[in-house]
């Protein structure tokens, strides 16, 4: 089995990655969405390259070599293409054998994953927001809901004026002590800013804390962590193996957060999980929408160990992120079962065929 052509599916700032091999089988990945058009010419000019005539079952040594041949360009935009024809790989050997690709990470963990409720916006009240996650926790059973909190890389600023300390008490006092809250400031605050913050979590019974400080600045980063009682969360957008191993041999976080689109696929995110599990801490992977990464995730998440806690499963529904795929996951008393079909378990949908800007390179 070869790797005989590599297409991509564009369609808004989403990408969807098809490897076909040369004996019939075809393997469903994913870039990281946004900016996909850039991923997209980065796939063709200098992903593919490196993948056509190749043995899929070599999916991780191919990746490394891949890395490796690019060392001068270890930026965000290589392993955002990388991801997608990773996924896809995994997906063909899923399918080859005839097993869902969380058997061959190593087989379930869980019978079922458990998922926290994840808002994505910072443009709504306190009361709008606890009242859409309360609904979110009714509807399907959620246990756990995450906040945002401050602006994003917002410099202790504030979506709104007091936003901050208005939505953790005011999502306590509507959800109740049975739902876990958790919070997440996308890099926005000072570490002195983000210790009060933290301190006002952990005063309402907070779950976790995530990335309070600029991502880069892991040194920020861990001060809060050892300031704080919370356990403080971090990774997300990180593509680095060795930055990964700094942050948490450093203990920078309490919870590692790899993004399966952002790192460069699950080849390498599984590699951040196995760092978390020897240290002895978990691993959330980030999931901020619910196009395919949503399915990636799952199967990491239900095959890793340190994956225990609940995971990342956003509530927001965006028009390009529909009809991407199916069947669509579904999230019944607070978590999702574990996969049981071959490779990922869905198929591309027609009508995002028929409507997405075709590119191939073949051999």
């Amino acid at each position: 089995m070869r790797i005989a052509r590599i297409e991509t599916l564009l369609r808004g700032p989403l990408a969807v990655v098809l490897v076909h091999t040369d004996d019939g089988l075809t393997g469903i990945g994913q870039t990281a969405p946004y900016e996909a058009a850039g991923s997209v010419e980065i796939l063709h000019t200098m992903i593919a390259p490196h993948f056509l005539g190749r043995d899929p079952w070599d999916v991780e040594a191919l990746v490394d070599a891949c890395l490796r041949t690019h060392y001068k360009f270890p930026g965000s935009f290589v392993h955002r293409a990388l991801a997608g024809v990773d996924t896809a790989l995994w997906d063909i050997l899923g399918k080859a054998v005839g097993r869902p690709v969380s058997k061959l990470l190593g087989g379930h963990a869980r019978a079922s994953v458990p998922m926290y409720a994840s808002s994505m916006r910072r443009d709504i009240g306190p009361e709008a927001e606890a009242e859409r996650l309360a609904q979110a926790v009714a509807d399907h059973g959620f246990r756990a809901v995450k906040i945002r909190v401050g602006e994003a890389m917002g410099r202790d600023a504030d979506a709104a004026p007091g936003r901050t300390e208005r939505i953790v008490p005011h999502t306590r006092r509507v959800l109740g002590d049975a739902v876990e809250i958790s919070a997440d400031a996308n890099g926005g605050f000072s570490v002195g800013r983000a210790i009060r913050v933290g301190r006002l979590l952990e005063e309402y019974g907070g779950f976790h804390f995530e990335e309070p400080c600029p991502f880069a600045d892991l040194e920020q980063t861990a001060q809060v962590a050892a300031a704080l009682d919370i356990p403080v969360s971090g990774g997300e957008q990180d593509y680095s193996l060795a930055q990964f191993h700094r942050m948490i041999t450093g203990r920078a976080v309490d919870i590692v957060q790899p993004d399966i689109g952002y790192i460069g696929g699950v080849s390498r995110a599984r590699k951040v999980a196995v760092l978390a599990e020897a240290a002895g801490i978990p691993c959330t992977p980030h999931c901020a929408n619910d196009s395919l990464l949503q399915v990636f995730t799952l199967h990491l998440a239900a095959a890793l160990p340190t994956c225990f806690q609940y995971q990342e499963w956003s509530i927001e529904s965006t028009a390009w992120s529909r009809g991407v795929y199916a069947p669509m996951l579904e999230v019944i008393d607070g978590a999702v079962a574990a996969p049981t079909a071959p490779g990922w378990g869905v198929e591309v949908d027609p009508e995002f065929v028929r409507a997405a800007e075709r590119r191939t390179s073949g051999l």
